[in-house]
């Protein structure tokens, strides 16, 4: 599988990914994509022809085996990278969809903008974002679960005990190399856990600086609408007093022409 194209074709995100999100980016493809790309596939290469069960009845090998690996790790793995790394594309989608509209817009009104930064996260872009990193979250955490379920709490055993159907009686089954082959599942379990957790402190990170923005537009509007009530007090005030000062001004005019 070529995983340069995909690497290229997500490096773009940077650009418009937090600090959270790069780290995230920088993890997939060094302890994720690199690791399984050069050593996971030679790890399992073997895992179906050295496998192996201390019988010769016709067929119990490849049961026990299709048993014991319902799923092959490489192509679990292979699966996850892909499903975990589709969701940036939806935030390059939206960016390149703003950018087409802001060319239309400048095109149909003489030069001027309708986004000063297209990859900006505000609006509906704030939100893709968003969902895109649920997604990576979620498609990470639900290949874990399956990894969890399939192989008994990540355990590879050095023994498997097979009785099944062609098999003559239960049968002992050997792995290859299941040592370092739990090592690396373990590695790549670890990596996806840390990938989560980046997931979520950019989502905490998105959310509290909406949040703060939010709060601060409200206490500028909350100052600038008491800055209005004060003007409007000082006005009512100086207004009365101008009122009042006419009032004896007008007294006292009267009172100088009745003296006269």
């Amino acid at each position: 599988m070529n995983w340069s194209g995909l690497e290229n074709l997500l490096s773009g995100v940077n650009k418009y990914s937090t600090a959270f999100g790069r780290i995230w980016l920088s993890m997939v493809f060094v302890f994720r994509v690199l690791v399984f790309v050069v050593a996971a596939q030679k790890v399992w290469g073997d895992e179906s022809k050295d496998f192996v069960c201390n019988t010769k009845q016709p067929g119990c090998t490849n049961v026990c085996y299709d048993h014991i690996f319902p799923i092959s790790h490489i192509r679990l793995w292979a699966l996850q990278l892909i499903f975990v790394t589709c969701p940036s594309l939806m935030v390059m989608a939206h960016v390149k969809y703003r950018e087409g509209k802001d060319s239309k817009y400048v095109k149909e009104h003489q030069g001027s903008h309708l986004y000063a930064n297209p990859g900006k996260k505000r609006g509906g872009l704030w939100w893709t974002y968003l969902l895109s990193l649920i997604f990576k979250a979620g498609f990470d955490s639900a290949f874990l679960y399956i990894l969890y379920r399939i192989y008994h709490r990540y355990d590879l055993p050095r023994l498997s005990k097979c009785e099944l159907f062609p098999c003559p009686n239960t049968v002992d089954c050997f792995i290859s190399r299941p040592t370092e082959k739990k090592i690396f599942m373990l590695f790549m379990v670890a990596s996806s856990a840390v990938c989560i957790l980046m997931c979520v402190l950019e989502m905490i990170y998105l959310i509290v600086k909406r949040v703060i923005k939010i709060l601060k537009i409200q206490h500028e509007k909350e100052r600038q609408e008491q800055a209005v009530s004060a003007a409007q007090q000082v006005w009512k005030a100086a207004s009365a007093t101008r009122d009042k000062f006419n009032k004896k001004w007008k007294h006292c005019s009267k009172n100088g022409n009745h003296m006269q």
